[in-house]
């Protein structure tokens, strides 16, 4: 019973983390990524060989450092965040919303092939396995209770990147990435380089997913292809949406009703009896119908993101509650302020 439920507490913080990063792509900035888990891969595989020793009988990968915990997870997080800056190069400038989803989808699928065919790279198909337990020989720790403080480490590494987080989206560089988001014409003619937003909107997002990628390779001992093909994607999407994009208790709530309860709670219970599997194509039909219930009733989430009061040189920002929407005008543009009245 202990390893069932630590299993799925490790699972709501680390979709917490990765709903975290895909929320300030998405649903700050309005970067539609659709190869998020790419990204997550990356911070998984890098982890995953920057803790392994240089030489591993019947496994063929790059590094081996041997590097312990937290600093193979943090080379994991930057590889993340530095794939970022190189794809965001090449799609950013000139692509938009569903141009740029289908450019990153289509990437993320080269990716699928490259790493699922190149053997020396991160042991092809197989992917790695024995990936070292961190503080597993040093605290004595048995398959058990490394799943209990596993779970528990995962939480307070949550906990910091959500600290972190929060004061992102409170600071100037915060509403920033959400004028870009609203208009990004509006943001270009007040002197913001809408391109460097988008650029570090990318760059926090995937080291985001970089870390939580880390934390499952390191959690499960392993990491191969069919953890991260592209459907993964959506399933960080279905959190944002249940949950409510723009704010970080949304991705908390949606990370626990869509990948604790829906997705990974029903893969511990019995088979049914002459009907091996059926419990998985429900649970994705579930998925599927939570889905389209919260798009066509409840589209901002269960927690939508809400607009603090605040004040600038006079001018108010009120969130409309009936309305659901704000009438974005811009004032004071010689200063670079951007004010947002209520309609």
């Amino acid at each position: 019973m202990t390893y069932y439920i630590f299993t799925l507490v490790f699972f709501l913080f680390d979709y917490f983390i990765l709903a975290m990063g895909l929320n300030i792509q998405y649903g700050i900035t309005g970067i539609l990524n659709f190869a998020y888990i790419g990204f997550v891969a990356v911070g998984a595989y890098v982890t995953g060989v920057a803790a392994m020793p240089a030489n591993t009988v019947g496994q063929h990968y790059i590094l081996g450092l041997g590097l312990p915990f937290p600093f193979n997870l943090l080379l994991g997080g930057f590889a993340a965040m530095g794939l970022s800056v190189l794809i965001a190069l090449i799609t950013l400038r000139r692509l938009r919303t569903d141009y740029l989803a289908i450019v990153l989808v289509s990437l993320s699928l080269v990716f699928y092939d490259f790493c699922n065919n190149y053997v020396s790279l991160f042991n092809g198909a197989d992917g790695l396995y024995n990936v070292p337990e961190p503080f597993a020989k040093t605290l004595g720790l048995g398959s058990n209770n490394f799943i209990v403080f596993f779970a528990c480490l995962t939480g307070v590494v949550s906990l910091i990147m959500w600290f972190v987080m929060s004061r992102v989206m409170r600071a100037p560089l915060g509403r920033t990435f959400r004028a870009v988001r609203d208009d990004a014409v509006t943001a270009a003619a007040l002197g913001k380089n809408t391109f460097w937003m988008q650029m570090k909107a990318m760059m926090i997002g995937s080291f985001f997913a970089g870390i939580g990628g880390g934390l499952l390779i390191q959690f499960g001992g392993s990491f191969n292809p069919t953890a991260w093909l592209p459907a993964e994607t959506f399933v960080v999407f279905a959190v944002l949406i249940v949950g409510g994009a723009g704010n970080n208790i949304g991705m908390f709530v949606g990370a626990l009703l869509v990948e604790t309860l829906l997705i990974h709670l029903p893969a511990f219970l019995p088979e049914i009896p002459g009907h091996p599997g059926l419990i998985e194509y429900i649970d994705t039909v579930i998925v599927g119908v939570v889905l389209m219930v919260m798009l066509w009733f409840r589209p901002q989430g269960i927690v939508p993101a809400r607009l603090r009061k605040t004040a600038s040189f006079g001018v108010d920002e009120r969130l409309d509650e009936e309305a659901g929407e704000l009438d974005r005008t811009t004032a004071l543009a010689g200063v670079g302020t951007r004010a947002e009245a209520t309609r």
